[in-house]
């Protein structure tokens, strides 16, 4: 069996340092992989945002399962590309994956399903959150509503003054 892994960081490591150890498994690659994960798998130069790359390959090599590790191809839709192609792939559609890639949504979605969460705010301009800030009980965490990759999350036990 030839699987691909998608993404470069240490959940892809991860991932296919267990998926060496199943017998059934011939071949691995990694796209884009890293230096470490090079010790387990073939890299392959394709950027993990490259979809459509990604999906040649896979159809090009005879990939029997893709696993992707990265949240931006699922953000951009590998899942159902992929589904498209007739290829195995697994992981969330572009739909499901919003829970992850979009914090608003998320937020919005657990309080309409009464799922407990912390207070949280959305603001359209940095005057209003820095104003929302210095009222705010604290600690308190700051996260944009985009996908970020676990990058530009502040939390401060501080006031804001």
């Amino acid at each position: 069996m030839k699987v691909l892994v998608i993404g470069s960081g240490g959940r892809e490591h991860s991932i296919i340092w267990k998926l060496t150890q199943s017998q059934r498994i011939n071949q691995i690659f990694c796209a884009p992989g890293n230096a470490g994960i090079r010790r387990f798998a073939e890299c392959v130069n394709i950027k993990a945002d490259d979809i459509t790359g990604l999906c040649d390959f896979a159809k090009t090599n005879n990939i029997d399962l893709t696993v992707v590790g990265s949240e931006l191809p699922l953000s951009l839709g590998i899942v159902d590309l992929f589904r498209q192609n007739n290829l195995l792939i697994f992981g969330p559609t572009k739909a499901a994956a919003r829970i992850e890639t979009d914090k608003i949504y998320a937020k919005r979605l657990m309080r309409k399903y009464k799922v407990p969460t912390p207070h949280f705010a959305v603001f359209d301009s940095e005057s209003h959150s820095i104003g929302h800030a210095k009222k705010a009980q604290y600690p308190l965490v700051i996260k944009c509503g985009s996908l970020l990759a676990g990058k530009r999350v502040s939390s401060s036990r501080q006031k804001i003054q």
